[in-house]
């Protein structure tokens, strides 16, 4: 019953319009992952179970990259590069959206500070509440997602706010 409070929470909380290219999720910076560089969580360590991630490297107007109808920025041409040679490596799954939410059945927008990555693919959860109910069955989420994303990934794209969430990446132009 909390679970389901707390993701129905999340997902109310603000449902103000943002900018979004085809499914991937783009919030008002104007670029996936709000504008953060996507290579850059792999080379993070990532977290113990229950404890907050390092925060990923924002990327930089000038170094882009498109995919998924959206467009990544990068710290680095190097992690541009890398990405470019292979994008569905480094993309966070679900098109960005919500790891839990889409274990749930729907498409929320994943906060790109609320990430972990799981058998090399990166994951984004929308808020601390919603990583506790993520990470106490991980393998199991993943199921229920996996499942659940044939159904719903067809679905336009979250046009849904990260709640308490400001990106300190860049602005799109």
């Amino acid at each position: 019953m909390f679970k389901m409070t707390a993701l129905a929470l999340a997902f109310a909380t603000g449902l103000v319009g943002t900018a979004f290219a085809g499914d991937q999720y783009v919030d008002k910076t104007g670029f996936a992952a709000s504008g953060y560089d996507v290579v850059s969580y792999f080379d993070l360590p990532q977290s113990e179970i229950g404890q907050p991630q390092q925060a990923p490297l924002p990327g930089s107007t000038a170094i882009t990259a498109d995919y998924n109808g959206a467009t990544f920025a990068f710290a680095t041409e190097a992690h541009r590069d890398a990405f470019v040679a292979n994008p569905a490596a480094y993309a966070p799954q679900y098109d960005g959206h919500c790891a839990y939410g889409v274990a749930q059945g729907g498409k929320v927008p994943g906060n790109p500070t609320l990430w972990r990555i799981v058998d090399g693919k990166l994951y984004l959860n929308i808020t601390k509440n919603v990583v506790g109910f993520w990470e106490e069955d991980i393998s199991g989420n993943l199921a229920k997602s996996t499942k659940n994303w044939a159904g719903i990934e067809a679905a336009p794209a979250s046009d849904a706010i990260i709640p308490n969430f400001t990106s300190s990446a860049p602005v799109a132009n």
